[in-house]
């Protein structure tokens, strides 16, 4: 599943990062370590970090620099009102998509049982 699960989720990153937001504010590692805790092991942190800060550009969360104890401070992301409209959008276009696919591979798996 490699490459096809990189393509796939490349298409639907945005939305789990805003639903990681939604949970709690998080800066950049706490995202990338959340989410492979939860088996997204393949998404590297550079690309966390680069579609927060897209996600930062369009207003969709909200920024506060915090002090770390290891180095610079660092960037604690807060899902905002504008970030919490997108989160909900994605979750419409997902469950709509999800129940298409679901309908899908039903009509596939039922042809294959027949053949």
């Amino acid at each position: 599943m490699g490459k096809q699960m990189t393509e796939m989720l490349k298409g639907v990153l945005e939305g789990v990062v805003l639903a990681v937001l939604a949970l709690r504010p998080a800066h950049g590692y706490d995202i990338t370590a959340w989410l492979r805790d939860e088996g997204f092991s393949d998404i590297a942190e550079g690309t966390v970090y680069a579609l927060l800060v897209r996600i930062e550009k369009r207003g969709l969360v909200d920024v506060e620099k915090v002090p770390s104890e290891k180095g610079p401070p660092r960037k604690v992301y807060t899902l905002n009102a504008a970030g919490r409209s997108h989160l909900d959008d994605f979750w419409r276009t997902w469950e709509f998509l999800n129940g298409r696919l679901a309908r899908l591979h039903d009509l596939d798996r039922n042809r294959k049982a027949d053949a």
